[in-house]
């Protein structure tokens, strides 16, 4: 078995740029390997009904109550329903209210009574890290009027938004669409419409399984102007953090990105796996939790040796990382006995025991190492 380490947890105060010191490693030698959670624990995203999300979006919940909370659990999808659909109606007054203060000021401002629409930016803020974020998406962030942001773009980004700036949650989690797609693009385009400079803040890159495509197409058929900030793919980064390589000379040839979601919502993945199951290909799977245990089955099916090694890589870069490694006939079990929640990213293919914590020690994954 191979020796892991636990990987630092660090606090990011990126307002002032101070890195920190790293904690001592203590090595694990373990199948499953995860960081040291305490009770206190808790997400380092934003969570559909967490405190932190009423708390930062308060703005928005004025006309209805001065201290919005989150609700209780909710045991069904109709009360979902009922709760997205009053966020909504309790917000819609201060976005209105808004809208109006930014026309103003556009026309306040106007020489000539002739001004353009506000800027939409795209911009990636990487698998949950935040000092994995560009210079550039800092500058922008730190620069917007509104921002709406993704479940998946990690608290400490948050943080860097300007004290007068507004944030709106757009998030999306199975089963629960705080707004829809089209939603957004009616978001984005209101405010952009009355002058101001829109951020939209993505986990991971904006088009890399972002939808980012999407709200740049509608809004440029509007005229507004679209500029994107790419951020590391969860792929990079994650892989990094593990230090697997995607591709490698004389293991791997070509990397592929798959979606792990199935169009109806089922537990079959997009149909990928007669042509995926190339032994010389890394496979990374996105949102793949729910749909793995049939990909794996068919991608052996098809011919992928079913001790190909993988691993899947839950909150990946953040001090709740965990890590489940496993031969692809035994994957879909050990998760499970692991327990991992979204977002997890799965990496599938010979390089992953080119990573330091492989566990298992073979005469060839040892042959692997030294060539690199």
């Amino acid at each position: 078995m191979a020796l892991v380490q636990r990987i630092p947890s660090f606090s990011s105060n990126l307002r002032n740029w101070k890195s920190t010191n790293s904690t001592n490693h203590k090595p694990v030698s373990s199948l499953h390997y995860k960081t040291q959670i305490t009770a206190s624990s808790s997400s380092p995203f934003t969570e559909k009904h967490s405190v932190e999300r009423y708390q930062r979006d308060q703005w928005l919940y004025k006309a209805s109550t001065p201290s919005p909370s989150p609700p209780p659990p909710s045991p069904n999808q109709q009360d979902e329903v009922f709760v997205r659909e009053n966020d909504i109606a309790s917000q819609l007054p201060e976005l209105k209210k808004l809208l109006e203060v930014l026309r103003e000021k556009r026309e306040s401002g106007c020489r000539g009574g002739d001004c353009g629409p506000g800027d939409v930016f795209l911009v990636g803020t990487g698998p949950g890290d935040p000092e994995l974020l560009t210079l550039k998406a800092v500058r922008v962030i730190q620069s917007a009027d509104l921002l709406l942001y993704d479940r998946l773009v990690s608290n400490d980004v948050l943080e860097l938004v300007a004290p007068d700036a507004r944030l709106l949650y757009v998030g999306k989690t199975a089963g629960y669409h705080s707004r829809t797609q089209e939603e957004i693009h009616e978001l984005l385009l209101s405010f952009a419409e009355a002058g101001a400079t829109v951020v939209r803040l993505k986990g991971g890159d904006p088009l890399v399984f972002g939808r980012g495509g999407e709200e740049m197409d509608f809004l440029q058929q509007q005229g507004i102007r679209v500029q994107v900030i790419p951020g590391i793919t969860a792929a990079s980064g994650i892989a990094a953090e593990l230090g697997i390589p995607l591709t490698h000379r004389g293991v791997a040839t070509s990397v592929r990105f798959l979606t792990g979601h199935s169009r109806k919502g089922g537990t079959d993945p997009l149909f990928v796996a007669e042509n995926a199951a190339d032994p010389d290909t890394t496979l990374v799977v996105y949102m793949g939790l729910g749909t793995l245990p049939s990909l794996a089955q068919k991608l052996m099916d098809h011919g992928l040796p079913c001790d190909t090694p993988a691993v899947a890589v839950e909150r990946g870069t953040t001090p709740l990382q965990r890590n489940v490694f496993a031969e692809l006939k035994d994957f879909a079990t050990e998760i499970q006995a692991a327990g991992l929640v979204s977002p997890t990213l799965i990496i599938i293919g010979k390089v992953v025991e080119l990573s330091p914590l492989w566990p298992h020690c073979t005469k060839e994954s040892s042959c692997l190492v030294e060539s690199r």
